[in-house]
């Protein structure tokens, strides 16, 4: 598989690109969340349980809605993103909620170069490994900034939702990596009807690279779940079937849309 040299610098920009139209999206609703409302879903609240106290290093954070949310609730957190605006814009916010979270810009596979610190929990969730080559660097990278006896918090979409197109009509993407996607996109998942336009690269992972990216770094995978429901709105035409639960239609009950990973670092 050859890699896109830039894919860095190309995804930077795209994140860049979105960040205004995210912050004033009804999608990331910030008036709501300035106000005190929680962006953590049902999924990984449970998944966490209490973090009162704990050490959270987030990977892959945007401009740090959940990040936020974590300190809230009694964690002391570092968000990490490789978006330069993201990360600006994360501090502002949580200046103006008083949060008490600390914000780093880089690639994530960098992040050894800036931060030198272990955590209770390290967490990422939703549309994050996609932006990644080579998840074996990834899980060393979990496992390195995990205390002994730390715990990794994952939840992501599911591979085979990314094999569709993006009207759920055909196979149109490989289950597994083999290639890298070199794609531009009009809007953003956050607002299709956005007049902006970003180029993107990413790949597909497949659930046993997943798992075993983690397993060669010694961690002890202890719970693994798969969702018939995505807590977003974002795939063309949804169904809701309850608060924050959304359904491909025509294709409901019959495809898993996210899964869940907890795995313990091994003393």
């Amino acid at each position: 598989m050859k890699i896109t040299e830039n894919y860095i610098e190309i995804n930077k920009h795209s994140w860049n690109n979105r960040i205004e139209t995210h912050l004033n999206s009804e999608f990331y609703n910030m008036t709501v969340f300035l106000n005190g409302e929680t962006s953590l879903n049902e999924i990984e609240l449970e998944l966490l349980g209490d973090i009162s106290g704990k050490s959270i290093l987030h990977l892959q954070c945007h401009f740090g809605q959940d990040s936020i949310s974590l300190s809230r609730l009694g964690a002391n957190v570092t968000g990490v993103d490789l978006s330069d605006k993201a990360i600006e814009n994360a501090k502002i916010i949580a200046e103006k909620t008083q949060a008490n979270t600390t914000f780093i810009c880089c690639d994530i596979y960098d992040l050894k170069k800036h931060l030198n610190k272990k955590f209770d929990i390290v967490f990422t969730s939703y549309g994050t490994i996609g932006w990644l080559p080579d998840l074996d660097k990834w899980a060393s990278i979990i496992n390195h900034f995990l205390k002994p006896n730390g715990k990794f918090v994952f939840v992501e979409f599911h591979p085979l939702v990314w094999m569709f197109d993006d009207k759920f009509e055909k196979i149109a993407y490989h289950y597994f990596n083999v290639e890298t996607i070199n794609e531009t996109e009009k809007g953003t998942y956050a607002d299709k009807n956005a007049e902006i336009t970003q180029s993107f690269v990413t790949w597909n992972h497949d659930l046993g690279e997943v798992m075993t990216s983690l397993l060669k770094q010694n961690l002890e995978i202890v719970d693994f779940q798969e969702y018939n429901y995505s807590p977003y709105n974002i795939f063309n035409d949804s169904v809701e079937i309850g608060p924050k639960k959304f359904q491909v239609k025509n294709l409901e009950n019959k495809l898993p849309l996210v899964y869940s990973i907890v795995a313990n670092k091994k003393i």
